[in-house]
């Protein structure tokens, strides 16, 4: 019965800990450092990539004034949302989810990296 419990504590310990990882959006903001020179993520202005203002919730390639690649096009054709879950899939390797992209960003491989950065481009203001 001891081990059972035990068992079941780190179950619980365990799946806590992924569905409470937040982030740090000043470490966030560091990790953004490696996409500034494409994107900003505190203004609408567009550079070679997109804004990414805004850009957990918004509808896939939904930047009005944007001029996105006809992968990109395609892929968020079906409506889909950046949420967390398909930014967790994206970021890694945009060019393995979404064929045919012009970004060159080789992605990132860390889970604290992509848990961060979220966090930053959620609220880009809780780095200050």
């Amino acid at each position: 019965m001891k081990l059972f419990y035990l068992t079941l504590a780190a179950i619980i310990l365990a799946s806590g800990s992924v569905a409470f990882a937040d982030g740090d959006a000043a470490a966030g903001a560091a990790v953004f450092r490696k996409c500034a020179a494409c994107h900003t993520a505190t203004a609408h202005e567009n550079r070679v990539g997109p804004s990414l203002m805004g850009v957990v919730g918004r509808p896939v390639a939904s930047v009005p004034d944007y001029n996105y690649s006809p992968a990109m096009k395609a892929f968020g054709a079906d409506g889909k949302i950046w949420d967390e879950a398909l930014l967790r899939k994206y970021l890694p390797a945009p060019q393995s989810l979404v064929k045919g992209i012009r970004m060159a960003f080789p992605g990132l491989k860390s889970d604290k990296d992509l848990d961060d950065l979220i966090a930053y481009l959620r609220n880009p203001a809780a780095a200050r």
